[in-house]
């Protein structure tokens, strides 16, 4: 939060500006929603794409233990447990031909050590996991959802395992923002925006972004 609060005012400050609106997705979608809980005067809308919120049960990200700094992703074997809450007919089409490999080879080029070993892994950070363990699955809120006080888009996919049961309790959450809006993808996970629908989420939040509606 700290460092996105620091990002915020460095934008504004560029472009000489009062406010600006986020985007976010899983749990940096979290991030920007307890940014805008307390900071409702720099932001003009809330874009979100599947975040955390209070979780029934063990996240499936965390496989439990010591939490170190990072975990190790063997990120070729990672399309497995992208697809499988997909039904295994829509598996071979959900991610667009070519479109893992690419994410994979970004996703390994940022962490030339993990790249280095075999098979080649990244380390992601463990902050996020840290964060379910103290809070969203412990029943704990980060932040209260009731404090956004503007308008809010939550973007969900049809077969996202990992917010499926938790978007419906957040949205009604949002008691008090101007207006809010639910918009589901068919045929899609928690990765729904490197998916073959991502268009579909792409343009809800773009449209949401840029109408003048209150």
């Amino acid at each position: 939060m700290r460092c996105l609060a620091r990002a915020v005012e460095h934008i504004l400050e560029q472009r000489n500006s009062r406010r600006l609106s986020l985007v976010g997705t899983s749990w940096g979608g979290s991030v920007a929603d307890a940014y805008t809980a307390d900071n409702n005067d720099k932001v003009v809308k809330l874009a979100l794409v599947a975040p955390l919120w209070l979780l029934q049960g063990p996240a499936p990200i965390d496989a439990g233990g010591c939490l170190g700094g990072y975990r190790k992703v063997p990120v070729l074997d990672f399309r497995k447990r992208w697809l499988s809450a997909a039904p295994e007919a829509a598996r071979s089409s959900l991610i667009p031909s070519g479109g893992f490999e690419l994410w994979a080879n970004i996703s390994l080029a940022t962490d030339p050590q993990g790249r280095s070993q075999t098979p080649p892994i990244m380390r992601a950070v463990n902050g996020p996991v840290f964060d379910i363990r103290e809070h969203w699955a412990d029943g704990k809120k980060l932040y209260d959802a009731g404090d956004i006080r503007v308008p809010v888009l939550l973007v969900h996919a049809e077969w996202d395992q990992d917010s499926h049961h938790l978007a419906q309790d957040f949205f009604l959450s949002l008691r008090h923002a101007p207006y809010r809006r639910w918009v589901g993808i068919g045929e899609g996970m928690h990765m729904v925006l490197l998916e073959k629908n991502r268009l579909q989420a792409l343009d809800a939040i773009n449209q949401f972004l840029a109408e003048d509606y209150s």
